[in-house]
């Protein structure tokens, strides 16, 4: 995530920060086919990365950590959207955007506020408005629930149970990222946001377990 993030930040540049000119001549004067960037780039064999601002960190920092965590994040939503867009779910929609979201979340983590610019923060910030928007799914799906009257264990079809996965994945992301925004590096918002993404896929995952008519397990605790 953190290459994407960074790449879609900065795009394709050649030396001294120039941005590289599609179809620029050719040594036969012809037109020359854009070059593809390639997917190794070696810069990181020495164990140190590059944020969107410049910083070569250890790829043990805190930093590619919590990028690391959306990044498996987005790939667990990914795997849930499929199992859901087989069973013809219409929220299959609100997931991909929730992963469109999740790259910006990384392009805030992956900016430190520490060493950020002006022009680096128009680029990265990230408002509140996603939280709010959460948070209407959010109610909506919670409307058409039964009451939850005991704990639930991640089942209820491979839809729900990939949901609850996703969950689990959103949690870790989000104790990866607390530690960022309580030391200014990242956005109180993207905090909100996973924080809020957790209950959208606990309450998706129950909603995709009811639209199957699939059972939901429930803890039922083992006699001594």
């Amino acid at each position: 995530m953190l290459r994407a993030a960074v790449r879609g930040l900065k795009g394709l540049r050649g030396p001294a920060g120039r941005r590289r000119r599609s179809g620029a001549g050719s040594a036969d004067g012809g037109p020359r086919e854009p070059r593809a960037p390639r997917i190794y780039t070696k810069t990181g064999d020495a164990g140190f990365s590059s944020t969107f601002t410049g910083e070569r960190r250890p790829k043990g920092d805190r930093i590619f950590e919590a990028l690391g965590a959306t990044d498996e994040l987005s790939s667990a939503i990914g795997l849930a959207g499929e199992f859901s867009s087989e069973k013809g779910h219409t929220f299959v929609e609100q997931l991909h955007k929730v992963q469109c979201m999740l790259q910006d979340v990384g392009s805030n983590i992956a900016t430190p506020l520490s060493s950020a610019r002006e022009a680096h923060l128009k680029r990265t910030s990230f408002g509140e408005g996603p939280v709010l928007e959460l948070e209407r799914w959010i109610d909506g799906y919670c409307e058409q629930l039964p009451p939850l009257r005991t704990f639930i264990l991640p089942s209820g079809g491979k839809s729900s149970a990939a949901l609850h996965f996703s969950r689990a994945v959103c949690r870790r992301a989000e104790r990866c990222v607390v530690p960022l925004v309580q030391a200014g590096e990242a956005d109180p918002n993207v905090a909100k946001y996973l924080n809020r993404l957790s209950d959208y896929l606990f309450v998706l995952a129950r909603y995709a377990a009811m639209k199957e008519g699939k059972e939901e397990k429930i803890y039922i605790k083992p006699e001594p």
